[in-house]
């Protein structure tokens, strides 16, 4: 069968408008949930591979389709899952990927699925509507959540900060930030008041504060009293005026949190106590769940006993019934080499982690459309220092600080637009570290020649 080229899709566009006009169809049902239709886009290529094996496996035609729908999923018993397969041996050793359903012209629905690498493409013998996550698997254990929403208001922009100094204060309003972020460790016994210097900084100097909290993993051998002395100690934080507590850091690997206790149903424990014990004290306390380090370092499992990959990890708070004890959902995005609203080009390779797009969705799509604050949202460049980037970041060595700054701007812009951010925090403003092992001064607005390019690519999107 003749395949239609990258070309010719504005001419199958308009003919399927046509089609849709005749059959009195919705366009909307036309449009909805359509990958992409770019040659190099990963979400497009995993639809083309389907519609291609679903044609020669069926015989039928969808170059143009009614509609097509698609959603990122964890298969439970492997992707193969819903096709019966005559050997067992041949299920493979994959949970995760889009799964596709598609409508023909003459109503007949197919539904696949496609693996994240695009390497195993399976037709599902029957259509299974798609289910939002399962309520009825929260923990009923849980409190009942105490009434207390902060996440209202429009899109708003803020800067992690070594230090809150004049030069520093002056660039975050230079950039349009409205926001300061600041991490402050928590050991048992810790009294809130050591935050009150954090904050009451903050506010002379006009921004707000998100104060991420983390505490002491070896701590945490008595897990039910550990969470709520943590959970006390973050409500005093809220009491003396914190307008947003991050609860934890990156409780997904095992750096931040206990080897083998690793699980998004563990830390909605967490999350849950931290959020009634905050909302008492101060309501309009914006919480955010602790961002899960953005990884798919765990494999197609998805968790070992080192950590969990971020979408698995946040799969399983959704499940667990997390959304009622969050106003937003912390996310961290660091790693990207390519602009924010790049959906392919990637070299090293079409991971979702990779993109700013996926990485979103990735956060928005569980939590039944709580809105995502991006605690940790950067881009590394080494230029202007005299140590070379580190090995382990190795991926970043090519970017420019004229890079850095467009494509902040840009992911501020798309963030804004987009309706699904409430909050991004620029990782970071000031730091100057740069060593063999950590290159957070590579991160930063403020480079080594005492220029800050991005302070105005930012300030010109936030009209500032």
């Amino acid at each position: 069968m003749q395949r239609l080229s990258a070309r010719t899709w504005a001419t199958v566009a308009l003919l399927a408008l046509l089609v849709a006009m005749a059959l009195s169809l919705p366009l909307g049902v036309l449009a909805q949930g359509a990958p992409t239709p770019t040659p190099t886009d990963p979400l497009w290529r995993a639809f083309s591979a389907l519609r291609d094996a679903i044609e020669e496996e069926k015989s039928t035609d969808l170059t143009i389709v009614r509609n097509y729908t698609w959603e990122q999923q964890e298969y439970e018993g492997g992707i193969d899952a819903c096709k019966a397969l005559e050997n067992p041996a041949d299920y493979r050793d994959i949970y995760w990927g889009w799964t596709f359903t598609i409508t023909a012209m003459n109503g007949q629905t197919y539904q696949g699925r496609v693996s994240f690498d695009l390497k195993a493409v399976v037709i599902c013998d029957e259509v299974v509507a798609a289910q939002p996550a399962p309520a009825g698997t929260a923990d009923p254990n849980l409190p009942t959540p105490v009434p207390g929403a902060a996440a209202t208001g429009s899109f708003e922009l803020g800067g992690h900060v070594l230090d809150l100094n004049a030069n520093t204060v002056s660039l975050m309003r230079r950039a349009g930030m409205t926001w300061v972020k600041k991490q402050l460790e928590y050991k048992l016994g810790d009294d809130p008041s050591k935050a009150a210097g954090l904050i009451n900084s903050a506010k002379s100097n006009g921004f707000k504060i998100l104060l991420g909290i983390k505490g002491d993993k070896s701590q945490m051998t008595d897990f039910n009293s550990y969470i709520n002395s943590f959970a006390q100690f973050l409500a005093g934080v809220a009491g003396l005026g914190a307008d947003a507590i991050e609860v934890w850091n990156e409780p997904n690997i095992d750096r931040e949190w206990p080897l083998g206790q690793i699980n998004g149903g563990s830390y909605t424990q967490m999350l849950a106590a931290a959020y009634n014990a905050i909302k008492a004290r101060n309501a309009a306390t914006l919480v955010i769940s602790g961002a899960p380090a953005p990884t798919g370092f765990f494999g197609a499992a998805g968790c070992t006993q080192n950590g969990c990959n971020d979408d698995v990890f946040m799969q399983q708070m959704a499940q667990a019934g997390a959304a009622q004890y969050l106003d937003c959902v912390g996310l961290h995005y660091n790693e990207g080499i390519i602009a924010p609203s790049a959906t392919s080009g990637d070299p090293r390779g079409s991971y979702p982690t990779y993109f700013f797009g996926s990485m979103l969705q990735r956060g928005y799509g569980p939590f039944g459309g709580k809105p995502v604050c991006f605690t940790e949202l950067g881009y590394l460049s080494g230029q202007g220092f005299s140590t070379a980037i580190p090995a382990n970041f190795a991926w970043a060595q090519n970017t420019t600080v004229a890079q850095h700054a467009a494509w902040l701007a840009e992911a501020a812009t798309i963030a804004a637009q987009s309706g699904k951010v409430r909050l991004m925090i620029v990782w970071n403003v000031d730091f100057p570290f740069f060593t063999a092992d950590d290159p957070m001064g590579g991160y930063a607005m403020f480079r080594p020649d005492n220029t800050c390019p991005a302070c105005d690519t930012l300030g010109a999107v936030m009209k500032r």
